[in-house]
C-alpha cells in the first residue's frame, strides 16, 4: 500500500513574500553624461546645453532611467537636474546615480505602498532566490515592513528557511 505524498508548505499557514513580484516591468536605462564631456571630463556649458537639446531623448520613453557619469569628472550640481528636465517628458522615474540606486528608489516607493497588514499574526518567508538583480537593501527594507505584523519572518525558500525574527508574545 502506497503512502500518500502531503505537500505540508502548500497546506500550511506560511506566506512567502517574494521580492522578485515587485521587480519593474519596463525597461531600465541608464544615461551617462560623459558622453557630452570634451574628451569625457570637461563640461562646456554652451555645448553641453546644445547636446542635450538635440540629442532624441524619445528612446526613453515609458522606461525608468538612472543618469550617473562614468568618470571622474567634476560636474556642477545642476548637471544631473538639467539632464533629467529631458527625460522627465519621456521617462518614468529618473533618478541619479547608478541602476542598483535606481532599482531600490523603486522598491522604495513600492513597498511603501504595499498593505503589510495581511501579513498579521503568521508566519512569513521572505523568500531569497531570485533570477532578477533585488538589491540586498530591498531585502532590508522589506523585513522592516513586515516585522511590525509577522509572527515570524524566515529568509528562504520553505525547504530551508533561515530565521530572521520571531514576535515576542
Amino acid at each position: 500500500m502506497e503512502k500518500e505524498i502531503i505537500n505540508k508548505v502548500a497546506n500550511s499557514v506560511l506566506e512567502v513574500f517574494d521580492l522578485e513580484d515587485y521587480f519593474p516591468k519596463q525597461a531600465i536605462q541608464s544615461v551617462d553624461i560623459s558622453q557630452w564631456l570634451v574628451e569625457g571630463f570637461l563640461l562646456k556649458e554652451k555645448d553641453f546645453r546644445e547636446s542635450l537639446k538635440n540629442f532624441d531623448w524619445s528612446q526613453y520613453k515609458d522606461t525608468y532611467v538612472s543618469i550617473y557619469c562614468s568618470t571622474d569628472a567634476i560636474l556642477p550640481a545642476w548637471t544631473f537636474a538639467l539632464v533629467s528636465v529631458y527625460l522627465q517628458p519621456y521617462a518614468l522615474k529618473v533618478v541619479s546615480g547608478n541602476k542598483k540606486d535606481l532599482l531600490l528608489n523603486i522598491y522604495q516607493e513600492t513597498l511603501n505602498q504595499i498593505d503589510f497588514s495581511i501579513y498579521d499574526k503568521k508566519p512569513v518567508i521572505l523568500k531569497g532566490c531570485s533570477n532578477k538583480p533585488v538589491p540586498q537593501e530591498a531585502y532590508v527594507l522589506a523585513i522592516q515592513k513586515i516585522m511590525p505584523y509577522a509572527k515570524s519572518v524566515m529568509f528562504g525558500e520553505a525547504c530551508s528557511a533561515v530565521p530572521l525574527f520571531k514576535s515576542v508574545k
